[in-house]
């Protein structure tokens, strides 16, 4: 994948106008703040998010869901946080194990065979740290044991049991979750570099590419998109980077893929597509991003898989088409990732999906209705014969077979229409 042409937003210091003044500011500086301009991303090539949350004030909540939190770290902060919790527990239960013998009197009792102590062979802190790492991880060398003369240590080494083992549930659970995050499984599931624009079976289309670069498949994985647009409603309100679904074949389940080879994800055109209206002198023009979502479960593992990807206006090619990647080899198909990326120009027209759809409208009208809207449009009828001539029109959209037998040559009404 090529990479993420992004950077902050440029903020114009001298002079300092506001944007909608830029027509005021020479010609000359106009075009070097343009051209300093770059592409700021929603959603990065890579998948991830271009969003940084800034004055939280409710940061306990991330205290609340302690498990999350952890697992989301850095594995740098992850490690440490691992030994920290560790370590910290030991000394502290050591330091209890230290007090125990301190305040009994066992350090002052040391080799008096007539002395029993609470924990044999414990001599010092460094002893008491050893004795409480052997009894948290249930090493048991034998050499120091904890005597049935005892009943505070007893007690001690229950709640070290206990808490020891909810200290090894939730560290170990926080790893084995980290490690098999399928995150990494997204970085083998591509996009392609560009999306294109072409005509597929008549009618405009937006389509980029998806493929999978494992031989273990992603199961019921599914593909969605949204157009990240701003928009000002008819109110006046301003709604920044505003999500409108894109239809990638959700009403016919195409949009469920079945991905063992490189799939072509296409977007009709059509009145409930936000690129209806749009031309190609009208796309370059536009400030839009696409941010396409592929999810699924990863067959080894079960658990659910997301990658995404994005297409700025820059990245959207009007008139272009994907090269095949798929060939027949003998007795299986190969799949040539070299190609994946590659594009192809082809004929398409620069016109918008609407004004297309205007003009094979026009092409594929019937000859009768063309002079029925003749008649209608001219309005050149009197008051006195329109309710008369509109009842005729009615007779001719019941049976326009019939009634052209019956009446003659459609010629007579066009000059008709003319007089």
């Amino acid at each position: 994948m090529e990479q993420d042409v992004e950077s902050p937003a440029i903020i114009i210091r001298k002079p300092k106008l506001p944007k909608q003044s830029y027509e005021d500011l020479p010609k000359q500086l106009v075009d070097q703040v343009r051209a300093k301009r770059k592409i700021q991303r929603y959603v990065r090539k890579d998948g991830k998010c271009n969003v940084h949350h800034g004055n939280v004030q409710e940061t306990y909540r991330y205290l609340t869901d302690i498990f999350t939190t952890l697992v989301d770290l850095k594995w740098r902060f992850n490690l440490f946080i691992f030994v920290l919790v560790y370590t910290v527990t030991w000394l502290l239960f050591g330091f209890a194990w230290w007090l125990i013998a301190y305040v009994r009197g066992d350090l002052e009792h040391i080799g008096d065979n007539q002395w029993t102590p609470c924990v044999n062979n414990l001599n010092g802190f460094v002893s008491a740290f050893l004795f409480s790492i052997e009894t948290e991880t249930t090493i048991g060398y034998g050499y120091r044991v904890i005597t049935d003369q005892c009943p505070e240590g007893i007690l001690l080494l229950l709640i070290q049991s206990v808490l020891g083992s909810i200290v090894n549930a939730f560290m170990v659970g926080c790893m084995f979750v980290k490690i098999s995050q399928p995150k990494k499984r997204a970085e083998t599931l591509v996009f392609s570099t560009n999306a294109v624009i072409s005509v597929r079976d008549g009618r405009l289309c937006l389509m980029f590419r998806v493929g999978d670069l494992r031989n273990s498949h992603i199961v019921e994985a599914s593909i969605r998109a949204k157009l990240i647009k701003s928009k000002q409603t008819k109110e006046g309100e301003f709604i920044p980077l505003n999500q409108t679904d894109m239809n990638v074949g959700y009403d016919t389940g195409d949009d469920r893929l079945f991905l063992v080879s490189p799939l072509i994800i296409c977007h009709e055109i059509n009145q409930n597509s936000p690129f209806w209206e749009i031309s190609q002198a009208h796309l370059d023009k536009e400030d839009l991003e696409i941010v396409v979502i592929l999810e699924g479960m990863v067959e080894a593992t079960g658990m659910t898989c997301q990658a995404r990807s994005s297409y700025v206006t820059t990245e959207i090619k009007w008139g272009y088409r994907f090269m095949p990647v798929l060939t027949l080899e003998d007795g299986f198909y190969e799949v040539d990732y070299n190609s994946f990326h590659d594009i192809h120009e082809t004929n398409t027209p620069s016109c918008s999906a609407r004004e297309l759809a205007e003009i094979n409208c026009r092409i594929r009208l019937p000859f009768s209705w063309s002079v029925a809207s003749k008649l209608s449009q001219q309005g050149m009828l009197e008051p006195e014969g329109r309710e008369k001539k509109r009842t005729t029109l009615v007779t001719q959209e019941e049976g326009l077979e019939e009634q052209t037998e019956r009446n003659g040559d459609i010629a007579n009404i066009e000059s008709e229409s003319k007089v």
